[in-house]
């Protein structure tokens, strides 16, 4: 596989490990529910590399689908490189916005996007999908980014997007209509990793037929690739017969069914059918015999619209979006009749996202945006839920000072309604709640050394059970009478801590905290604490592997 070379990439390859867990502080008055909580739709105010970082801890694993629409890199976006590596080159680059004239933009673009990416991959389940909105301007140097951060053979498609259906009148020799989103699989294998979708917009004007079962329209039998033919598929190439006087079909020829039909093209060389003989005899109903303009018989399938259900059936979605109400100008249209003025320039329509959504994700499933922008994504999973009865659940993330006023603003507005929408439910409200939370100080071992800034109980928990195990930490399974935090596959994990430097100071592992650990259960006790005084055969009769909090908590000064 070819990769792609950068300035910084040697410093950004392994960055987003060297990020510091932060804690998230919720924020209850900028809030939409009656009780703030991680496991709430959740819109996070800050910096999205440390965000992404800290939601690791309970997210994990967890994300279906992820849809991002970064800066374009176009030079007029004033985007500004901040992530504090250690190099040098990149300390000058801090702070200075990114415009046309920078000779080294995309070499910036592509250090700001590797650790992003590769910590959304880490939020991705194995059957989870990523789908990125990009242009011109860096879908090359894009696409070879998520080749090596997610692996090419995960790579699923380039879908191609009619944004501006009248072009781009700027545009020196041709005008642009479209951009593009680049889809990628966490694990291409996972057969649920894309959803089919219901047929719909032009597809369903080719449902130009009816009998008694329903709608449908003709697909012809024979396979029209012409890679498929007699020679390699020779169990696809047999004959049919038709009736003449009503078009029936039949596998075995008789006096009704005398003409006999193969899989031949036009020019009369030899294909094969897209069923075998046993697909034909049970749905022998559903072919149907036409004699073409030549005089030349083919085999038709009926492809109805509906299933036995009575639901729409599916189908692949194309890489090909033109449908108008996924185009920038109704962004822009639904944004005004939320704000009255638009504050963003070219917001993507909530239709755009919805499809993505519907493609990557069930309807109980996560749904993650780590370039929040206006809150399209919330919005978009809002109204899917409201359509559908669904219960997906969103994570925003915004780093810039409108997070609160544009952001989750926007999410208040469609949960509650909007006077004057055109849409009923718009002006309904959708419903729903979301929490709201900032970035807070980073949970450092020195600041805990210095007694500056302890963190709370539940964010040094978070910290500590997804550092030790790997595994999401549930603020629901902890116990702080017993200073439990969770259970892991190998671990019951204990957390002895308060944000107090006396206790820090006083609090150690005895033998009667051991015992008040309770009955062995089959799995170690991963105790964290100041110290201990209990000698290594009592830690092994509790089975209790123990682990120091940092001892340089003793040297405080009064």
């Amino acid at each position: 596989m070819a990769t792609l070379n950068f300035k910084g990439k040697a410093f950004v390859q392994n960055y987003h490990l060297m990020v510091k867990y932060h804690q998230l502080v919720p924020k209850k008055e900028k809030s939409l529910t009656d009780k703030v909580s991680l496991n709430d739709n959740l819109i996070i105010h800050g910096d999205n590399l440390k965000a992404l970082k800290a939601l690791l801890p309970n997210y994990a694993g967890k994300v279906k689908c992820i849809y991002i629409d970064p800066p374009y890199n176009t030079g007029n976006e004033k985007w500004v490189y901040n992530d504090n590596v250690n190099s040098p080159m990149m300390q000058e680059w801090l702070g200075k916005v990114v415009d046309r004239e920078d000779l080294t933009r995309h070499d910036k673009w592509l250090c700001m996007m590797m650790p992003r990416l590769k910590l959304l991959r880490e939020l991705l389940r194995e059957d989870g999908v990523i789908f990125v909105s990009i242009d011109d301007n860096e879908v090359h140097h894009l696409r070879m980014l998520m080749d090596e951060v997610f692996g090419d053979q995960n790579f699923i498609a380039c879908i191609v997007v009619q944004l501006n259906p009248r072009g781009r009148t700027l545009d020196r020799f041709l005008a642009k209509t479209h951009e593009y989103i680049l889809l990628y699989a966490k694990d291409v294998t996972k057969d649920n990793a894309v959803n089919l979708i219901q047929k719909e917009g032009i597809v369903l004007k080719t449902y130009n037929k009816q009998d008694e079962k329903g709608i449908y329209r003709e697909l012809e039998l024979r396979n029209r690739n012409p890679v498929f033919n007699r020679e390699n598929r020779p169990n696809l190439f047999y004959p049919l017969y038709v009736n003449s006087e009503t078009g029936q079909v039949s596998l075995t020829r008789d006096k009704k069914h005398s003409i006999e039909v193969l899989p031949k093209n036009s020019r009369g060389i030899d294909g094969c059918w897209t069923w075998g003989r046993e697909k034909v005899a049970s749905n022998i109903s559903k072919l149907v015999g036409r004699q073409a303009s030549t005089g030349a018989w083919r085999i038709y399938r009926k492809d109805y619209l509906y299933d036995e259900s009575g639901d729409v059936t599916v189908t692949k979605s194309k890489a090909l979006w033109v449908e108008k109400n996924i185009n920038n100008e109704n962004g822009k249209e639904v944004c005004n009749e939320i704000f009255l003025k638009c504050p963003f320039d070219f917001p993507k329509s909530p239709e755009l996202v919805k499809r993505c959504i519907k493609l990557g994700s069930g309807n109980t499933d996560i749904v993650l945006d780590s370039f929040a922008g206006s809150g399209t994504t919330a919005h978009a999973v809002l109204e899917l839920n409201k359509e559908d009865g669904g219960n997906r659940k969103f994570i925003l993330v915004e780093c810039e000072d409108y997070a609160d006023e544009i952001t989750a603003e926007r999410v208040r507005r469609v949960i509650k309604g909007v006077p004057g929408a055109k849409e009923q439910k718009l002006r309904e409200g959708l419903g729903g709640t979301f929490s709201y939370f900032e970035l807070g100080d980073p949970i450092e071992m020195e600041s805990i050394l210095e007694g500056d800034n302890l963190p709370g109980y539940l964010e040094l928990a978070r910290y500590i059970f997804y550092t030790a195990t790997g595994e999401e930490f549930d603020p629901e399974k902890v116990d702080m009478e017993r200073s439990f935090i969770g259970e892991s596959r190998d671990y019951e994990v204990y957390l002895f801590y308060k944000p107090d430097v006396e206790y820090l100071k006083s609090t150690a592992l005895t033998l009667d905290v051991a015992k008040r650990l309770g009955q062995y259960k089959g799995k170690r006790r991963l105790v964290f604490a100041p110290t201990k005084y209990l000698d290594a055969e009592h830690l092994l009769e509790y089975k209790i592997d123990y682990c120091q909090l940092p001892f340089e908590i003793y040297r405080l000064r009064d």
